[in-house]
This record gives C-alpha cells, sequence and structure tokens, in this order.
C-alpha cells in the first residue's frame, strides 16, 4: 500500500495522520458481530471476514480500505487481500483493534 508503513501494515498512527490530512481512509472491522459489539474503532464498518467477498458492493473504489481485526494480521491481512485481489487499495492495521484503542 503506498506511503504506508513497509512492514505490510498501517499502523494507527500512520492512519490517523492520512484520517486528519482528508485523506479517504475506510477501517472494516473483519471480526464477528460479538467481537464488534464488545468494542471497535469508531466510525468503522463491520464486515466480518467470513461475508466480506459477498458485501463489496457498496464500497467505493476511490477510498483506502484498513481492515482491522482484534490484534492485527489474521484476519485483518487475509481482509485486506481479498480487498486487494478484488481491485480495491487495501492494507490491514498493526496491533488491530486493540492497538488503536490502546494509542491514544
Amino acid at each position: 500500500m503506498e506511503n504506508f508503513a513497509s512492514t505490510g501494515c498501517a499502523t494507527p498512527g500512520d492512519v490517523r495522520k492520512k484520517q486528519q490530512a482528508g485523506e479517504n481512509i475506510r477501517i472494516i472491522d473483519v471480526r464477528s458481530r460479538e467481537e464488534f459489539d464488545e468494542n471497535h474503532i469508531p466510525g468503522a464498518l463491520h464486515l466480518p471476514l467470513e461475508e466480506l467477498e459477498n458485501s463489496i458492493s457498496g464500497l467505493d473504489v476511490n477510498n483506502i480500505f484498513v481492515a482491522a481485526c482484534g490484534k492485527g494480521g489474521g484476519r485483518s491481512a487475509a481482509g485486506a487481500e481479498i480487498l486487494q485481489r478484488l481491485g480495491f487499495r487495501a492494507t490491514w492495521l498493526c496491533g488491530g483493534t486493540f492497538g488503536w484503542l490502546d494509542e491514544k
């Protein structure tokens, strides 16, 4: 993902900076409904990983998508891969939802 961390994922700080700069960044939480309801990143779109591929019709191709799970790297990396395969610009969130909420 251009201009994101070279680790393959985007840090919460990188994502926040891009959002503040006015870039069209959308966070997609790919966890289960129960996990999402328990705690999530404010403004995140909830599309569970198992439903992601069939739920993309409303997604704007002009956005950059950042997939998030709990700790980052498992489901979120898989979600970013699905989005990329379908033609979207996407990466995953380093540290996941917990990392985002811990970093203030």
